[in-house]
């Protein structure tokens, strides 16, 4: 029997990258999965993955920022398996530029996808995980649930031509750690996982090329400075970028009963790298 049997999880951006990983690492241990992605087809593939694997999941494709997701996306935990245990806030991208050139829509888009997405998540989460909680204490059970934003180490000591990406993943810690507060009470655990540089498909080509990512009908350049790459590798004491995988389990960590005293903290993944 897997750490997460019977546990319901959903995973914001899920059908690529770290979220994907997320996704199969939570199915693998037993737990049912909400994948989402701005994308109809790789969450689909997802998915199908953990379903032929003996998962089970089901899509809610959608724009996390999107003024009606967060109902709908705990909607369909609740409607598909029940009820909810755990929420992985993963969504994101970048879009990257330094302060005197970065516009208000810049500005905001980042913010809303990276901070005010999970924040409303978590609100329309708030019901049923406060009324699943009150049962249990009548019942004289104590469940934990568990919450895993994901930040980044540039919202712990800032990145140059991230205003927008390091003010939103510090709002995020501000957050997390409000909630495990708030929310100690009903038995939820409330953490945070700061990656530093996991090679996805965001970081792996080169900020000097012509890569891009459609949002929504918007083309937004991505990829990181050759020569800021090749300066964070060499000081990554582990010496290397870390993996899709790697960085799943560490949000995996946050999901077991194994972490079931721990909550309020912020897990740097970054191969010994801090900023």
């Amino acid at each position: 029997m897997g750490k997460l049997e019977g546990k319901t999880a959903i995973v914001s951006g899920s059908g690529r990258g770290i979220g994907r990983s997320i996704a199969l690492k939570l199915a693998s241990e037993g737990a049912n999965v909400v994948v989402n992605d701005l994308d109809a087809d790789p969450a689909a593939a997802v998915v199908a993955e953990i379903t032929k694997a003996g998962g089970n999941a089901v899509i809610c494709a959608g724009n996390v920022t999107a003024p009606d997701f967060a109902e709908r996306f705990v909607g369909a935990a609740t409607s598909e398996f029940g009820g909810l245990d755990i929420v992985i806030n993963n969504a994101g991208y970048t879009w990257d530029t330094v302060i005197q050139k970065m516009g208000d829509d810049q500005w905001d888009a980042i913010l809303d996808v990276h901070l005010k997405a999970p924040f409303q998540i978590l609100r329309a989460a708030q019901s049923v995980i406060s009324k699943a909680a009150k049962v249990e204490k009548d019942a004289g059970l104590r469940v934990n649930r568990k919450v895993v934003n994901i930040s980044s180490i540039a919202g712990l000591y800032g990145n140059a031509g991230q205003a927008n990406y390091s003010a939103a993943k510090s709002g995020l810690v501000g957050l997390t750690r409000t909630l495990s507060k708030e929310w100690g009470r009903y038995n939820v655990n409330v953490n945070a996982v700061a990656f530093g540089f996991i090679e996805t498909r965001l970081t792996e080509v080169s900020a000097d090329g012509n890569s891009t990512i459609d949002i929504e009908g918007r083309e937004i350049k991505v990829g990181v400075n050759p020569h800021l790459l090749e300066a964070m590798k060499a000081m990554i004491p582990l010496g290397r970028p870390g993996t899709p995988d790697e960085a799943a389990g560490s949000v995996a960590m946050f999901t077991y009963p194994e972490s079931d005293y721990v909550s309020g903290q912020i897990l740097v993944t970054g191969g010994g790298y801090e900023g």
